[in-house]
């Protein structure tokens, strides 16, 4: 059976015969899998009435953030997104009562993003529905070909420089 990405290679392949598609196997099913697992991922919280970036905000801050919570630089980096990004996404998670911002007690200039209480329950909720839906998405996968494949990204994802959330 073949997928989308063999249909785009062996289109190339017959157009382009002279050059080597071999890694466009590789990176085109990555990038095509990141869309289909977004969507999945996106219609999932969807489902439970919010939008996958929410979970994520909410989820760094509960792993990461201790009661605390973090600075809104730490957030950012630690979300992969742009200043403007993450105060809006601050902004629009505080109005539902999801987290709040405090002054920081070490830098007054600072704030510090912590979880409210409806949102700790919010995503101590939802983390063990999120993770069995994450099981489902890999179900195609026996298990030694699932930790092969973990393997192989870490590597890629080392090989690339993402080794922090800094």
């Amino acid at each position: 059976m073949a997928d989308a990405v063999d249909l785009i290679t062996t289109a190339w392949r017959e157009v382009r015969p002279d050059v080597d598609v071999a890694p466009m196997e590789v990176i085109a099913r990555i990038t095509r899998l990141g869309q289909v697992l977004d969507r999945e991922l996106g219609d999932f919280f969807r489902g439970h009435g919010m939008e996958f970036w929410e979970f994520d905000v909410l989820a760094t801050l509960r792993r990461s953030g201790g009661e605390e919570g973090l600075s809104a630089g730490a957030l950012n980096k630690a979300a992969m997104r742009t200043s403007g990004a993450i105060t809006n996404r601050i902004d629009r998670l505080a109005a539902k009562d999801l987290v709040v911002r405090v002054p920081d007690p070490v830098d007054r200039r600072s704030i510090r993003v912590q979880l409210t209480d409806k949102g700790r329950a919010l995503v101590d909720e939802l983390l063990p529905l999120h993770l069995a839906n994450e099981r489902r998405l890999l179900a195609a996968l026996p298990e030694h070909d699932r930790i092969q494949l973990r393997d192989l990204l870490r590597g890629l994802a080392e090989s690339l420089g993402d080794t922090s959330l800094t």
